[in-house]
């Protein structure tokens, strides 16, 4: 099947609205013309029929009791009136009804019986409407009456109404003119237009267009990221099925587009995007509780902003790939760490047997045995999610090999997380908080180095708080460490430990209160609201 071109589907259209508008334009206008004309046929009939009553000569004329000369006289009377009038006919009938005037001579003499007469012999003045042989005919009925007002006759005159056939071949040359007139700039303005949008169209078909449009369509939904974008209005100009999968509003996205972003998730921070122009990568955002990891770019067409888009990932598959590659890590330095201490510890007791103190090596051993089985059952009861608690004690053993002692304190429990949150965070805030411990440790040479530990629910408010004895923190660092790549180590793939932690903290609308003095050590303290969630964020530093 042949596709007529946009340019040809404009002129055919364009042909047909012209046509159709001069046909019902031509109705109307003929229609008002062909009124006017009648109301303009009326009032010359009423004129020339009271001109005829009031001739003086008529009188005398329609009282004279000789038919035929009374109809002689009488028509040659009112002919030339009708004639110069261009009045179709002058009847003059007498009181016996007889016509005195007709431009029929065969008429003459006659004597009429129509109903219509009746208020005109009573002295009655009016206009009507009949059909007559020649066509629709406006009658004027004038009663003739004499010096003593007596009525002595009447008078008719007729004009026959023009047909719209008649009002065409009258106004045939103008109508013409402007049918052609019309028509030449009418093709012209649409063959103009047709240019001028297919110019916009990219010179593209329409269907050439929907064609693009579906297979645009199709592509954004076979991605695997989510996609959605707004124009400057907030307006959803994509949203393709994989974000409706990730965000949970269902996968028939095509509802929402032309809905306004704020309506469908009120969240997504794209108007910002399109407001300051500027993008921002790799982010992880909470939208419609679920943590994504998202960037949004501004969409610019010559220079200007036209609106933003978001392409995004669920980070639950990341998260459980990195959990497991992290559990992972952490197992085998367990492990690893473990191996060193237990040998340590079996040197020793070979020592002490060597040596020949059997009291010293069992006691030792007990010693040994108990104090980590405490911690282990410590941690498994004050501490309801493994992954902390193994985390925790990982750390612990981590530090001895370090010479680092860390102690959490014996009062901590944790029992649930906080809104928004998931041990998956959790994790990552703990894991960030002791490593930089270590770090500032590792730098010293002092004995007693020591990382303290403790963890508290009470009264709707989880704490959080993680200090230390290390190097602590000058003041241009504590300004700048929650930056992104911010690091006093000066080494690639560092400097995002305080960052992600800052990025945590806000995502559950937490508090961080950090208190750091060079060379005698910094203490973080963390706090979420276990209830409702409150929108604030703030931060403290103090030395």
């Amino acid at each position: 099947m042949v596709k007529m071109p946009v340019n040809g589907k404009i002129l055919l259209v364009t042909f047909l609205i012209i046509s159709f508008s001069f046909l019902l334009g031509g109705i109307f206008v003929l229609s008002n013309l062909l009124s006017e004309q009648e109301k303009d046929f009326e009032q010359r009939a009423m004129l020339v029929a009271h001109t005829v009553s009031n001739m003086p000569e008529l009188s005398a004329h329609l009282k004279n009791t000789d038919v035929k000369e009374a109809a002689t006289n009488v028509n040659a009377l009112v002919e030339g009136i009708r004639i110069i009038n261009k009045a179709e006919y002058i009847v003059v009938m007498n009181m016996d009804r007889v016509k005195l005037s007709h431009p029929t001579s065969e008429e003459l003499g006659k004597r009429s019986e129509s109903t219509d007469l009746n208020a005109a012999f009573s002295e009655h003045y009016y206009i009507s409407k009949a059909l007559g042989e020649a066509g629709m005919m406006i009658r004027a009925f004038v009663p003739v009456i004499d010096d003593t007002k007596t009525q002595v006759g009447i008078v008719i005159v007729g004009y026959q109404v023009p047909t719209f056939i008649k009002m065409i071949e009258s106004y045939g040359q103008e109508i013409l003119i402007t049918v052609l007139m019309s028509l030449i700039l009418s093709i012209w303005g649409a063959y103009t237009l047709g240019k001028h949008i297919k110019k916009q169209m990219f010179g593209l078909e329409p269907h050439e267009i929907a064609k693009m449009y579906v297979e645009r369509t199709e592509t954004f939904n076979a991605m695997h990221e989510g996609i959605i974008a707004v124009d400057k209005t907030m307006n959803i100009t994509i949203f393709n099925e994989k974000a409706g999968d990730i965000l949970g509003v269902g996968m028939e996205t095509e509802i929402y587009i032309g809905k306004k972003i704020y309506d469908v998730l009120p969240d997504t921070r794209l108007p910002e995007i399109v407001e300051t122009g500027t993008a921002i990568y790799n982010q992880e955002l909470y939208i419609n509780y679920h943590s994504i990891l998202s960037n949004r770019v501004p969409i610019s067409v010559n220079g200007e902003i036209v609106g933003a888009v978001a392409m995004f990932k669920d980070l639950t598959a990341v998260k459980k790939l990195a959990e497991e590659v992290t559990g992972v890590k952490a197992f085998v330095q367990a492990l690893r760490v473990q191996t060193h201490e237990h040998k340590n510890k079996l040197h020793t007791i070979a020592g002490l047997l060597q040596l020949g103190h059997t009291k010293q090596a069992l006691e030792y051993v007990t010693t040994a045995t108990e104090s980590e089985a405490s911690l282990t059952k410590f941690l498994n009861e004050r501490f309801r999610n493994e992954n902390i608690s193994g985390l925790l004690l990982s750390k612990v053993s981590y530090g001895k090999e370090l010479g680092i002692q860390v102690e959490i304190d014996r009062q901590s429990h944790f029992k649930s997380f906080p809104p928004l949150l998931d041990h998956h965070d959790f994790v990552v805030l703990f894991g960030n908080l002791i490593e930089n411990a270590f770090e500032a440790l590792n730098v010293l040479s002092k004995a007693d180095k020591y990382v303290s530990i403790s963890v508290d629910e009470h009264d709707g408010i989880l704490a959080i708080a993680v200090s230390d004895n290390g190097i602590g923190m000058s003041e241009e660092v504590r300004v700048r460490m929650f930056e992104n790549g911010f690091s006093t180590k000066g080494s690639e793939n560092r400097g995002i430990g305080l960052h992600l932690i800052q990025e945590i903290v806000k995502k559950g609308h937490g508090e961080i209160e950090v208190n750091s003095e060079p060379m005698e050590g910094t203490s973080f303290l963390i706090m979420f609201e276990l209830g409702e969630n409150n929108d604030g964020y703030n931060t403290r530093i103090t030395n």
